[in-house]
């Protein structure tokens, strides 16, 4: 929209103001831009966005009023409220709300009533495990996949859930009931964990100097000085030929790499290398989508004859492949309703958006029985 003419502001936290930048010249990589036009387009974004503070009210022209609160998803993420002065009407975007209790970000803040809510709907249909069954599902994967001496492939999206896993192992790591649980994770046995993402250490970086964003729980622990997302046997893997490096050498090791879904980035590169050798492991913490390799890997694993086209290379499936549930920064079924039903007055009507069919339906379904009017297609 910038490049045909888009002159306006663009309203987001300070968070997301900060995040701008890495992640628009990360994406503008593929956007067949040279890089002078690249440039010039971030200087114009740069320029347009204002970043705003969470819970405070701002004037927009013509009457308008809008408030950002803590959506929970990413670092930054915001629902936003807008109301007419002249009428009183109110509309809440919710955008993507983020699951309880998730490391390192305060939960969806609660919102004031509008009288009409554009609802996200992606998990409508499911429920989540809930914090603790996660970490020990990882901390046992990790004992699993670590007991043969390989190397532990993580494709991780580096906006998110590369912090989140982060954070998580240094609970595995740091914390006195996942030590007593997870013995062969500690000490001299504890294995190096290499994250292999310009992108992700940079963002990890800006999560680390935006400490006033984070939840208690993540505050307290570097009060009492252990870092949330830094632990020792954390290694950064800052250029190519470090990565050329690490892509040779023996495990154990856990590598945690871009791209989410092996569409790119440097986990292919590490699967090129280790996919085919049986002592290695993969473990997806995200969803894949129809398509990509990394939902191919899923659907083929275990199969005689499976294998993957990577780079235009064919590899046979042979290290082991597991899937963790719950690693899912949206709210599930539950979260959105409660969402919903913390405001201190029912909104007049509910739209909902952002997800397939089968989850707007069954979310529908709850919100009816509660007694809220929710809006068809």
């Amino acid at each position: 929209m910038i490049q045909h003419g888009f002159r306006g502001e663009i309203i987001c936290s300070h968070p997301t103001k900060v995040l701008l930048n890495p992640m628009l010249s990360d994406a503008m990589r593929f956007s067949g831009l040279s890089r002078q036009s690249a440039e010039r387009l971030q200087e114009k974004i740069e320029d347009l966005a204002w970043g705003f503070e969470f819970g405070q009210t701002f004037d927009l022209v013509k009457g308008i009023a809008f408030m950002v609160g803590r959506a929970g998803h990413i670092l930054g993420s915001s629902f936003i409220r807008f109301q007419d002065s002249t009428s009183g009407w109110s509309v809440l975007f919710s955008g993507d709300l983020g699951a309880a209790n998730t490391p390192i970000l305060p939960d969806p803040e609660i919102p004031e009533p509008a009288d009409l809510v554009i609802l996200e709907s992606t998990y409508g249909n499911r429920l989540h495990d809930d914090r603790d069954q996660r970490i020990k599902r990882l901390g046992n994967a990790l004992s699993r996949a670590l007991a043969n001496g390989g190397k532990v492939f993580v494709p991780a999206f580096a906006l998110g859930r590369t912090q989140e896993l982060i954070y998580e192992m240094d609970r595995i790591f740091s914390d006195s009931k996942y030590i007593e649980m997870f013995p062969e994770l500690q000490g001299n046995a504890r294995p190096p964990v290499f994250v292999d993402s310009p992108l992700g250490l940079e963002i990890t970086d800006i999560y680390s100097r935006l400490t006033e964003y984070w939840d208690k729980e993540s505050r307290d622990l570097q009060r009492q000085g252990d870092h949330p997302i830094d632990f020792e046997g954390l290694f950064a893997v800052e250029n190519h030929q470090h990565h050329l490096q690490l892509c040779d050498i023996k495990g154990p090791a856990i590598i945690l790499a871009g791209s989410g879904m092996c569409t790119g980035g440097r986990i292919v590169n590490h699967l090129l290398s280790g996919i085919e050798k049986t002592e290695n492991d993969i473990l997806f913490v995200g969803y894949q989508a129809i398509g990509t390799p990394g939902r191919h890997i899923q659907d083929h694993a275990g199969r005689c004859g499976g294998y993957v086209e990577l780079d235009g290379q064919r590899k046979w499936i042979k290290a082991r492949v597991h899937t963790l549930t719950g690693y899912s920064a949206h709210a599930d079924q539950k979260g959105l309703v409660d969402w919903i039903a913390s405001m201190d007055q029912k909104p007049g009507k509910i739209k909902l958006v952002h997800g397939e069919a089968p989850a707007r339906q069954a979310l529908a379904e709850v919100l009816t029985r509660k007694g809220y009017v929710v809006e068809g297609e």
